[in-house]
């Protein structure tokens, strides 16, 4: 029998993580995306644990009950690939199993691929490791959103101060907009995502659906809205305002392959596929992957996948991890 999940605070990288943490055995790191907590693997852990593993779920930097440094640059990937190594480190692991979603799996990509003896497999949730593009991040949307005059969050998180007020007046709002606008339930009736132009009020144009999909209980949203209503987003928002310059630092990123144990799983029905215009983003999910052990697209199912579809994402990371 696992031990039970408990809450802990890890020093690492000069900052204090929160965790949750079960098991014992092999390391697994679980790393949440944007905007959610540690608490979106709550389906995950015990299962995970229970097959033999130490997980550990964080609050990455800026998020929950983790440290919240101001400054943009304390976002940056080499930060955030550094926080990783620490919780390895205080575990007394010389490696450890990645697992990430959204902007989890850029962040457990790129430690995968900087730091391969740390690192002994990893599973990317959502977001592909893709390759590189021709041109920074930044350049690459406003050819093709920006110039056009189109709406792309990205764009719109940018400027210091503007998406943060928005969403600090109504956390529980803001995320209930957010959290169904990117879900499957959103696609499976047309979609809720709206054709703004340039850095129009994104919440504005998000409607918050009465009651909220199955999937999370009022209680369940209660719990992210009171951790941001703490924490804010100014944290998760400077996540993004380092994409550009995580380019630069990065130059093998997208380029060089992967070579450890690899796994990808997404929803059929999330946006991330098509945020290139005219390019499935899932078709190319293994290209960089010189040892991938799976690729798991769950239908009808949207961007938050282990929440969405608990069961099919636990079946698929046991089927990874204990294969490994």
């Amino acid at each position: 029998m696992s031990k039970p999940i408990t809450s802990m605070f890890i020093p690492t990288n000069g900052i204090t993580l929160h965790a949750h943490v079960a098991g014992s055995g092999p390391l697994l790191l679980l790393v949440h995306g944007w905007p959610e907590l540690s608490y979106s693997w709550r389906h995950q852990i015990e299962p995970l644990a229970q097959a033999g593993f130490t997980v550990c779920a964080i609050d990455v930097r800026g998020y929950g009950k983790s440290d919240r440094p101001a400054p943009v640059d304390a976002y940056a990937m080499t930060e955030m690939m550094a926080d990783l190594l620490g919780v390895i480190d205080h575990f007394g692991e010389e490696s450890a199993v990645l697992i990430g979603h959204d902007w989890g799996g850029p962040i457990v990509w790129n430690t995968a691929l900087a730091f391969p003896d740390r690192i002994r497999a990893v599973a990317g949730l959502s977001v592909p490791y893709f390759r590189r593009a021709a041109l920074p991040p930044l350049a690459l949307w406003d050819r093709l959103y920006t110039d056009k005059d189109r709406f792309f969050y990205q764009v719109y998180f940018q400027a210091e101060g503007v998406a943060e007020a928005a969403f600090d007046a109504d956390p529980r709002a803001a995320l209930a907009k957010i959290y169904f606008a990117l879900s499957g339930d959103a696609a499976k009736v047309g979609g809720v995502w709206p054709a703004l132009r340039v850095n129009e009020p994104l919440l504005d144009h998000l409607p918050v659906p009465d009651p909220f999909p199955a999937w999370m209980s009022a209680a369940e949203l209660d719990t992210f809205s009171e951790n941001f209503a703490r924490s804010g987003f100014r944290g998760p928002f400077n996540r993004y305002r380092n994409i550009d310059a995580d380019y630069h630092a990065l130059p093998e990123y997208g380029v060089q392959a992967i070579t450890q144990p690899s796994a990808f799983i997404a929803g059929s029905l999330d946006p991330v596929r098509s945020f290139v215009p005219g390019r499935d983003a899932y078709q190319s999910a293994g290209e960089l992957l010189s040892d991938m052990r799976g690729l798991t697209v769950i239908d009808g199912a949207g961007h938050w996948i282990q929440q969405e579809s608990p069961k099919a994402v636990t079946t698929a990371l046991l089927d990874f991890v204990t294969g490994l």
